[in-house]
């Protein structure tokens, strides 16, 4: 079986396509670890390794297109799930929103009217 599995060519494929294509490499990837424990050649291991990252693959593509679906089905709704918002630090995450930030508070308001910037003119 073909165990060179490219992303792109994946990302064509259907669901279905893809749960069956992972299938076939569990299957190869149960068969080749029946052989390595019987016969124990090196090439048996690194073709585990090549199976192994070929699975990972398609679990990755799947993941990826049920995440935009679930995406694009919460288009426009207020609120995200939790896994589904963006990460960035949590330092980021707590700090104040624009408009917060720019709101004052009553003593702050009467302070600023009652100590206005004070314009002159200078008579020249």
């Amino acid at each position: 079986m073909s165990t060179n599995v490219k992303a792109f060519e994946l990302r064509s494929k259907s669901k279905v396509e893809l749960t069956k294509q992972l299938a076939d490499l569990k299957n190869e990837l149960a068969a080749l670890r029946v052989q390595k424990v019987s016969s124990g050649s090196a090439n048996k291991v690194a073709q585990i390794h090549h199976v192994r990252k070929a699975i990972a693959r398609v679990l990755t593509v799947i993941r990826h297109a049920d995440r935009e679906a679930v995406k694009n089905s919460l288009a426009g709704k207020k609120h995200l799930p939790k896994d589904m918002r963006v990460k960035k630090t949590r330092a980021i995450r707590r700090q104040l929103t624009k408009f917060e930030a720019s709101r004052e508070t009553v003593r702050q308001h009467k302070k600023a009217i009652l100590n206005k910037v004070r314009k002159y003119a200078i008579k020249a």
